[in-house]
């Protein structure tokens, strides 16, 4: 396993990283593109450059290091298109989940930052590297990813606990043997919801907030009051399947009793075993890749889990922009808000799966990335919304936009909607205004530009390689 920067706890924490962030979004990020009050719920993620600085004034071999932490990319967003919406011109934004808009503005900044090397700025985070045509990382830069919840997919397959607040009624066998009842999106049997809804609980008040709502609908739901309360409890349990239940129970703190899991919308890709969608804490397989839910259209983006675990792989940075980087940009840590969560969950999600990953091309590995949990709640969570509306009329829904930032100096702000820019009407679709300045097509424009400003001669081999290939 490849070790990141070094990071030490006196360099930052959880909550400085989260709080950065929650008030980069309420500082820098306009009204448009937020939740509508009282009524809609979203999710944030963000990239946070950390800059080493050497406090010379101090002098000596033990130096202190100050630290310097900045958003250079932001993203919101719940929700993903289907498989039928999906067009190979890629014009359209398919995955317009949080994390994966915080990563695409993300390789926004990245272009520009190349830009300004080759352009010789000193204020570039890039540095010339040893090979001809390639650039480096500074080595006194760092980046955290941040998440105001768990990814969607396996590291949101989390252990509850029999003393926790439970966000459904116990599922039932004849349930789990009834697939038109996954089809609604509904978490418990049709015979037992007006149970549920007559228990009177504080929990089935708060199922009575969002009646009916698919997973298909938006990101992995937390549900109850998890984010609310206390911070559920780490667990430690690397697979929740019927033959190592026991071993995840016995590691359960002061003895408690696992009785079930949360569940992922994050549908297992074809080929893979599957759930076994038995009762309980059986319900869900873990480790397993998984599409994004969606609303009667199949969806093919893969989960947020999956697409994390592979950035800790191959990078952050993308195809087009390995060519001209000597080593992949990788994340040194990934910091999750206050939400139901599961250190062994996200290490599983994150790391573990990749451990086999073998005869990757030099620079490649998968990575030690650091994971922590900050104890701040994201004001627009589903959670933070629905303790303020109470028992409000109306259904409490996921937002429907999606907001990309970026520190770039030219239109660092994008939102979007259905994968096009807000407000785009059909007859629009085509038109150049339509696209957003993080789907494929535009983040291809951008590679375009970056290598106009560079001179032909300064092109590593890899490059002209692919130039003529595109040429032909």
């Amino acid at each position: 396993m490849v070790r990141g920067p070094a990071l030490t706890q006196t360099m930052w924490t959880a909550d400085e990283i989260a709080r950065l962030c929650y008030e980069h979004y309420g500082t820098r990020l306009p009204k448009k593109g937020k939740p509508e009050p009282n009524r809609e719920w979203t999710l944030l993620a963000a990239v946070v450059k950390v800059q080493l600085v050497a406090d010379w004034a101090c002098g000596g071999s033990n130096r202190p290091t100050q630290v310097t932490k900045e958003v250079v990319s932001m993203g919101t967003g719940t929700k993903c298109i289907g498989q039928s919406k999906m067009r190979k011109s890629g014009d359209i934004l398919n995955d317009s989940h949080a994390e994966v808009i915080a990563r695409r503005s993300f390789q926004r900044y990245l272009h520009y930052q190349l830009h300004l090397a080759a352009a010789l700025k000193e204020d570039s985070i890039f540095v010339p590297g040893t090979q001809r045509g390639l650039w480096k990382l500074r080595p006194d830069l760092l980046f955290v990813f941040f998440s105001s919840h768990t990814p969607c997919g396996d590291a949101s397959i989390i252990p509850m606990l029999e003393f926790e607040d439970q966000p459904c009624c116990p599922v039932s066998r004849d349930w789990a043997n009834n697939p038109s009842v996954e089809a609604d999106g509904n978490l418990e049997a049709p015979e037992n919801k007006k149970k549920c809804e007559d228990l009177g609980s504080p929990v089935t008040k708060k199922m009575r907030l969002e009646p009916g709502i698919p997973d298909g609908v938006g990101h992995h739901q937390s549900f109850g009051n998890q984010e609310s309360g206390p911070i559920p409890p780490s667990i430690s349990g690397s697979n929740l399947t019927t033959q190592e239940l026991a071993t995840v129970t016995g590691m359960a703190p002061s003895g408690a009793k696992v009785v079930d899991v949360y569940r992922t919308g994050a549908k297992c890709v074809p080929g893979e075993a599957g759930d076994s969608g038995k009762p309980g804490a059986a319900y869900h397989q873990v480790g397993l890749l998984r599409v994004k839910p969606g609303r009667g259209d199949r969806t093919c983006s893969m989960s947020c889990s999956d697409k994390l675990a592979r950035w800790n792989v191959l990078g952050c940075q993308g195809a087009l922009l390995m060519h001209l980087l000597e080593k992949p940009i990788y994340l040194s840590a990934v910091v999750i808000g206050r939400c139901p969560y599961s250190q062994e969950a996200m290490q599983r999600a994150l790391t573990g799966r990749c451990q086999n990953v073998s005869a990757l091309p030099k620079g490649f590995g998968v990575q030690e990335v650091k994971i922590q949990q900050s104890g701040l709640l994201f004001e627009h969570s589903r959670c933070a919304v629905q303790a303020k509306r109470a028992d409000g009329p109306g259904r409490l829904v996921p937002c429907g936009a999606a907001i990309s930032w970026s520190a770039v100096p030219e239109q660092p702000l994008d939102v979007t909607a259905n994968g096009f820019p807000q407000g785009t009407t059909k007859k629009g679709i085509r038109c150049l205004q339509a696209r957003s300045r993080i789907s494929k097509v535009e983040l291809f424009r951008s590679f375009q530009k970056l290598l106009s400003s560079i001179s032909e001669d300064k092109w590593p081999d890899s490059l002209r390689s692919l130039v003529r290939k595109l040429s032909s």
